[in-house]
């Protein structure tokens, strides 16, 4: 099967335990207003690639990835499941850690072949709030957190991802609404609350886009702390929030 590839990292220390290869996908359904890839939403942009191609890349320098493994990332990488699959099919016959890092909209396209090839999920759940969700992404929530529960009732392990937007993601109250629900899940293994920047705004501008966020001020190191102190009111999540 052959997958649409916008870009591969090869020093992945943040997405997943270890060091890791990044792949990222081309193709997203989400038009998020703080995307710093914008370059990845067309489905037919990026390079053809096989899973084995993938793989040998990955081969030639596993002693390199030390306590790490793959991350598919993108764009979304659900809107590629077939490429995903196999992949991570391979992926785990040679023993590599796999990681998935997806929005969860089209968390209902992951099949239990999937799934179970699946060592851990970076679930980026970017509002609580409905309304709020669909203004930020485009999309709608419900998706994601049903996704959420299905993985919960897998035992799936999750990391849960937050993105802090300055007047756009700060509601105390959403906030704690998402952590207790985090806590409740019992398979959330870390939170990471993910300060604002603008650091991927040139791609929108080289694109001609219209990049509405460009006076958000990023958060102070106060208003971050403030959001990670609430998941940490969580018995279950305290130690696990960064």
């Amino acid at each position: 099967m052959i997958g649409r590839v916008h870009s591969i990292e090869s020093f992945g220390t943040v997405d997943g335990p270890g060091i890791r290869m990044v792949i990222f996908l081309s193709g997203c359904p989400m038009r998020c207003l703080y995307c710093h890839n914008p370059d990845t939403w067309d489905p037919k942009g990026g390079t053809p690639m096989t899973a084995e191609d993938i793989l040998n890349q990955y081969e030639q320098a596993r002693p390199f990835y030390k306590k790490g493994g793959i991350t598919v990332s993108g764009g979304e990488p659900l809107m590629q499941i077939g490429f995903v699959t196999e992949l991570f099919e391979k992926a785990k016959k040679s023993g590599i850690h796999t990681c998935l890092d997806t929005s969860g909209h089209l968390g209902a396209n992951a099949d239990e072949e999937l799934l179970a090839n699946t060592d851990l999920v970076l679930l980026d759940i970017k509002a609580w709030n409905p309304e709020r969700y669909r203004a930020l992404a485009g999309g709608e929530l419900r998706p994601t957190l049903e996704f959420a529960e299905r993985l919960a009732a897998l035992r799936k392990p999750v990391w849960l991802r937050y993105v802090l937007v300055p007047g756009l993601t700060d509601n105390m109250e959403d906030i704690t609404e998402l952590s207790r629900h985090a806590a409740r899940l019992g398979n959330v293994e870390r939170v990471d609350v993910l300060p604002f920047h603008q650091m991927g705004r040139f791609k929108w501008d080289e694109l001609k886009l219209d990049y509405t966020l460009k006076d958000v001020p990023e958060p102070s190191e106060e208003l971050t702390e403030q959001v990670r102190d609430i998941f940490r009111q969580e018995e279950n999540l305290k130690s696990s929030v960064h």
